[in-house]
C-alpha cells in the first residue's frame, strides 16, 4: 500500500462494450478518494436512440465523491444504434478532480469508438 503522502486519486473515463451495449464508465483507479469529479466530452454525443445528451448526465457534471477502486457506469446506447446514427467515433474526455486535501488534477483521455465496430459479436465484451 502506498504511503499516505503518495496516495492520490486517479480518475479515468472509458467506453465499454458489453453484450452489444455501449457504456460510459467513470473509474477511480487510484488509492485515494476523488472529490468534485467533472467530465467534459468533446464532441458531445447522444445516446438512447438519440434522446439522451450523454455529456449532460449528472454523473459527468456533478459527481462529488468517487471512492478508490470504484466505478460508475451509464448506458449510452446499443452499439448498433450509436453507429447507425453516425455519432462521433473520436471522443475526448477531459476529466478534472481533486484529492481530499484540495489538490487538483486534470487529464484528457482520447477514445476511438470505431474499434468496436469490427469486432465479431461473440467477442464484444469489455
Amino acid at each position: 500500500m502506498a504511503s499516505a503522502s503518495r496516495r492520490r486519486p486517479e480518475v479515468i473515463v472509458e467506453f465499454l462494450l458489453d453484450d452489444e451495449l455501449l457504456f460510459l464508465a467513470v473509474r477511480n483507479i487510484g488509492d485515494a478518494p476523488a472529490m468534485r469529479v467533472r467530465v467534459r466530452l468533446e464532441p458531445s454525443i447522444r445516446g438512447l436512440a438519440g434522446q439522451l445528451d450523454v455529456g449532460g448526465l449528472a454523473l459527468l457534471r456533478q459527481l462529488e465523491f468517487l471512492g478508490p477502486g470504484r466505478e460508475i457506469r451509464a448506458l449510452v446506447d446499443s452499439l448498433a444504434s450509436y453507429l447507425e446514427r453516425q455519432e462521433p467515433r473520436a471522443v475526448s474526455a477531459t476529466v478534472s478532480y481533486a484529492d481530499p486535501g484540495g489538490r487538483r488534477y486534470r487529464a484528457i483521455i482520447r477514445h476511438d469508438l470505431a474499434v468496436f465496430s469490427d469486432l465479431p459479436a461473440a467477442v464484444r465484451r469489455s
